[in-house]
């Protein structure tokens, strides 16, 4: 059966994602950038509280890929504290000026990884040369590398990732972007072995009492009084639609 990764942006969201079936939970803050490093402290519960496989990501700051020489040592400290944490796993990647793996920093972010798994995560998806960024990455030893197909979803990017898969020896495909309940079953029937989805929605802040008009965030027209949070029903349902694709 294809496996099933939840990104998850709390504690709670990781909670629910593990009882309603996931199988392993890439770990982040910031959702309205697409995932940075998760805080020490969220680090500590999850271990605590989640008996899953968690892969933390690792990324300093949203925007691009390609990062100064402070940001670089930032990660190199994080990739550190989490393997010393015990993570079995971590999300990350590193390209260059012109859209191409950076494989200095790569090898160091493998070496300071140690036995923990290296997922490359979506920086795949503006690389300039996916097919021989994948062959590069496998020689580094990532793997897996989550990926879209270099489309806005995988559904639309599901060209190359056969492509992909079938390039022999290289790291695993993993399926990211759009990957919801109603084409879940097309990935895997074009080979996918791995997904990762959300599974994510907005719900109502609690609080009663809401001034409006302000905001805490660089988006002006954010709204503070929602929240994310991870859909136990999409999460039960794309499980249940991964568990009878294999009966059937």
């Amino acid at each position: 059966m294809a496996l099933l990764e939840i990104c998850c942006y709390s504690l709670d969201c990781a909670l629910v994602a593990q009882q309603s079936g996931a199988d392993r939970i890439e770990l982040c803050s910031a959702p309205a950038e697409g995932g940075l490093t998760p805080s020490a402290g969220l680090l500590q519960a999850v271990r605590r509280m989640v008996t899953l496989p968690v892969h933390p990501i690792v990324r300093p700051r949203g925007g691009d890929f390609c990062y100064d020489e402070h940001s670089f040592e930032i990660m190199l400290d994080d990739i550190s504290r989490m393997r010393d944490t015990g993570f079995p796993g971590i999300v990350t990647g590193v390209l260059g000026e012109d859209g191409e793996v950076d494989l200095p920093r790569m090898s160091r972010v493998m070496a300071a990884a140690g036995n923990m798994a290296v997922t490359f995560h979506r920086a795949f998806d503006v690389c300039r040369s996916p097919r021989e960024a994948l062959c590069q990455l496998a020689d580094l030893g990532v793997a897996r590398v989550l990926t879209s197909g270099q489309a806005a979803s995988a559904e639309k990017g599901i060209a190359l990732l056969r492509e992909l898969i079938g390039i022999a020896g290289t790291p695993i495909i993993m399926a990211g972007a759009g990957v919801r309940p109603s084409n879940i079953r097309l990935l895997v029937e074009n080979g996918i072995q791995e997904l990762h989805s959300s599974a994510g929605e907005y719900v109502p802040s609690v609080m009663r009492y809401q001034h409006q008009g302000v905001s805490m965030s660089a988006d002006p027209d954010a709204d503070e009084f929602r929240r994310y949070r991870v859909s136990a029903s999409a999460v039960a349902e794309m499980k249940a639609i991964l568990s009878g694709h294999t009966e059937n």
